[in-house]
């Protein structure tokens, strides 16, 4: 009989309160062991394999099991849910652009002397044709002989560089919007009856895209307008070799993309300012700031001293700071400058102020804002990571997990309908199941914690149109990690700013229901026939709003 059997036998209401906290006891101590044989199981294995690198050899193959530990909530939060409503299919031949007509004839010789022609049976079948359109322009010439001048007809807009509009916007599509390589893009193009070299492909996808990256800012800039808050996110990147962070950014009118070579709060804050140059006050926000992030005293006096609402500039920033502390460490000066560069952000000069930031718990997106607000997925995945050892206690997290999303669906309700009496009620529910002691005492401890948060996870108490998750920016995040499969990393600062801004495009012709190939053609060939983006965004809202 083993340990479980023996736990579910035994009746732990009729015990002694001694020999039942005994037990609990035991039982927290083979889970604790268990998770750390566990984890340094997992470091002896890295360990080997390191070795096994260094000595020119492979690694253990990470083939992963039949059966995965699985940490999303999909399940959980569609639970209960109301079932959606039966909309009636159109049909799909009314959407079907009819592109020409062509008539089916019957063999006169097979039909019988009384046939009569009863009119057409329609059949609308679907096809595709993939061919070149080579175009060989004639460009007037005039040569002027007193100006020792020729004269030479422009081409039309988009067709400079030896290649097409329409073949720009299909590889720049391609890349973008269904993740295809460079490399099968070439053969395509090829297949086609394409000349193109893999260097020509790679300019038409990085170079001479100044329209473009103005129109991610101005998306950004219109985003930012639409909605007190916004979601952040971020996720791991590669530029040339080198360990790189993209920001993913957005709300349900755009999404937007960031690589940066880091991820802390300066870094948040240029993405919050649209790439705009980073200013810095030391004011009495500034001063609060660093009292939170714990600076020594004699700094935190000397700093009290230059008090004032005065925007600085980063060199000018810079010196004042070497000025008073001619011998400042690194971890000083960056808390100095988080703080001063959030003070100056939040007095939203020539920038838009985000109010609130929804996102996981990350440090570096703390004290950025003045709100904070938490996803309820992210807590709940580390309910779901949670593996112990005793069916006893696997119960414990499950019966629990329920409760949880009980709670959530509570909150989806009161989003749709909100009240002061119910935000009230809810609150008090939240002290009530976040109180909860099981006896399992990492989950105990997982409950704390998630109550200590108490004040970020409800905020959508107050703002009933915050969304209770950050599974938008999640998907932004997951269109990078697609991109990273089929493409490892960019290579040069030029290709990254160009991965970002048509991401950006891409991903919200998505949201604004655009397709993406036209606008983007619309673009190159300057005809501007599709209204820009942040246009769309900014009427977007408005029409909601009326709404």
């Amino acid at each position: 009989m083993n340990l479980d059997d023996i736990i579910k036998n035994i009746n732990f209401s009729s015990l002694k309160k001694d020999l039942k906290s005994a037990i609990l006891s035991l039982i927290n101590i083979i889970e604790k062991l268990s998770s750390q044989l566990k984890e340094q199981k997992t470091e002896i294995q890295q360990l080997r394999d390191e070795v096994n690198r260094l000595k020119g050899e492979q690694g253990k193959p990470d083939i992963k099991p039949n059966t995965t530990n699985d940490i999303s909530s999909e399940k959980e939060r569609n639970k209960n849910k109301r079932a959606k409503k039966k909309i009636k299919k159109q049909a799909k031949s009314e959407k079907i652009k009819i592109d020409r007509t062509e008539p089916c004839f019957v063999d006169k010789s097979t039909l019988p002397k009384d046939a009569k022609f009863k009119g057409y049976r329609i059949s609308i079948i679907q096809d595709i044709q993939i061919k070149t359109d080579n175009i060989e322009f004639k460009r007037e010439v005039y040569y002027s002989p007193s100006e020792n001048k020729s004269y030479i007809a422009a081409l039309p807009k988009g067709y400079e560089g030896g290649f097409g509009p329409t073949l720009k916007s299909w590889t720049i599509t391609f890349k973008n919007a269904y993740n295809i390589s460079e490399s099968k893009i070439r053969s395509f193009l090829t297949n086609a009856g394409i000349y193109i070299s893999k260097g020509t492909i790679t300019n038409i996808l990085i170079k001479k895209h100044q329209q473009f990256h103005q129109e991610k800012s101005n998306i950004v800039e219109a985003g930012l307008q639409t909605t007190d808050y916004q979601a952040i996110d971020d996720t791991k990147a590669r530029v040339n070799g080198q360990n790189y962070h993209t920001h993913i950014l957005g709300n349900p009118y755009f999404t937007a993309f960031f690589t940066k070579p880091q991820k802390n709060r300066s870094t948040v804050l240029e993405v919050l300012s649209n790439d705009k140059e980073i200013t810095y006050c030391l004011n009495d926000l500034a001063l609060c700031i660093l009292k939170q992030l714990t600076i020594t005293k004699k700094y935190f006096k000397e700093l009290e001293s230059f008090k004032s609402e005065k925007m600085y500039q980063q060199i000018e920033f810079e010196l004042l700071i070497l000025h008073l502390f001619p011998f400042i460490g690194k971890q000083v000066k960056t808390k100095i400058f988080e703080a001063a560069a959030i003070a100056a952000y939040r007095k939203g000069v020539d920038r838009p102020v985000v109010n609130i930031l929804l996102c996981d718990n990350a440090p570096q997106f703390k004290l950025i804002c003045e709100n904070l607000a938490l996803c309820w997925v992210h807590d709940g995945r580390h309910y779901k990571r949670l593996s112990p050892v005793f069916k006893y206690n696997a119960k414990k997290v499950n019966a629990f997990l329920k409760k949880y999303w009980k709670f959530y669906h509570k909150l989806l309700q009161y989003k749709v309908s909100p009240s002061d009496e119910k935000a009230q009620q809810l609150s008090d529910y939240f002290d009530q199941l976040f109180s909860t002691v099981t006896g399992y005492n990492d989950l105990d401890d997982r409950i704390a914690k998630t109550k200590s948060y108490k004040m970020e996870l409800l905020l959508v108490l107050k703002y009933p149109e915050l969304p209770l998750h950050n599974n938008d920016m999640e998907l932004g995040a997951r269109v990078c990690a697609r991109k990273r499969d089929v493409s490892l990393h960019t290579m040069t600062d030029e290709g990254t700013k160009a991965n970002d801004t048509f991401l950006t495009i891409v991903e919200t012709c998505k949201k604004l229901d655009v397709n993406p190939f036209k606008y983007i053609l619309d673009r190159i060939k300057k005809s501007y026939q599709l209204p820009a983006l942040d246009q769309l965004i900014l009427q977007k809202h408005a029409d909601l709003a009326d709404y």
